[in-house]
């Protein structure tokens, strides 16, 4: 969350359906879904945000109003007091939805591969069968 500015309530509201490809345009999408993203969280929005040097707040109490049960929204400052842009590729909400779909995929919680699981050191079971009591 960056304090720069206090008056945050002027600021661009970013939701996380604006750009998931899972959601149809009736469920608030507002991009097309071949440059929409699949699921994106409020975290991965910031961290883009950040990343194309614009001022950001993440409020995680509030939710979409079509769907209460996504709680998490970003707002955004694109343009300064004086009216110019902090970012001078981003002069729209739209422009600023593409982009931030076109970093989310490429963020570092998607792209780290999993850990393979620990092995164990006692070894594979010799017990074969469903593990109850063997009969003679």
């Amino acid at each position: 969350m960056d304090g720069s500015v206090s008056n945050v309530k002027n600021w661009v509201t970013f939701y996380r359906a604006y750009i998931n490809s899972k959601k149809t345009i009736a469920q608030g999408r507002r991009i097309s879904t071949i440059k929409a993203c699949e699921n994106p969280n409020c975290i991965e929005i910031g961290d883009c945000c950040s990343a194309l040097k614009l001022p950001f707040a993440i409020e995680i109490d509030k939710a979409y109003p079509r769907d209460y049960m996504q709680a998490g929204r970003v707002r955004v400052l694109l343009k300064r007091e004086d009216g110019t842009l902090n970012n001078p590729d981003i002069g729209s909400r739209k422009q600023l939805m593409l982009q931030v779909a076109a970093l989310v995929p490429r963020h570092p919680s998607r792209t780290k591969k999993p850990v393979p699981a620990s092995i164990s050191t006692s070894g594979p079971s010799k017990a074969g069968g469903k593990g109850g009591k063997k009969k003679k």
